[in-house]
């Protein structure tokens, strides 16, 4: 599941618990997908954040280099 797709699917999740009565077992089930996809959407951020801090620190590095 792609990043877009699991944050799509975090607000339906929340949309049903909002709108809906869901029974406690479906509450459950809802609220362990949610924490779930929450975890995966939060890593893929921390990861991206890490490549593009390298590339900015790349970058960084070429322009402080004086040019001979």
């Amino acid at each position: 599941m792609t990043f877009e797709e699991q944050v799509k699917r975090l607000g339906e999740i929340v949309e049903q618990l909002e709108n809906g009565q869901p029974t406690l077992d479906e509450l459950n089930k809802l609220f362990a997908e949610g924490v779930e996809l929450t975890k995966n959407c939060y890593k893929a951020l921390n990861e991206t954040k890490g490549k593009v801090t390298v590339l900015q620190e790349e970058i960084n590095g070429l322009v402080e280099k004086p040019f001979n």
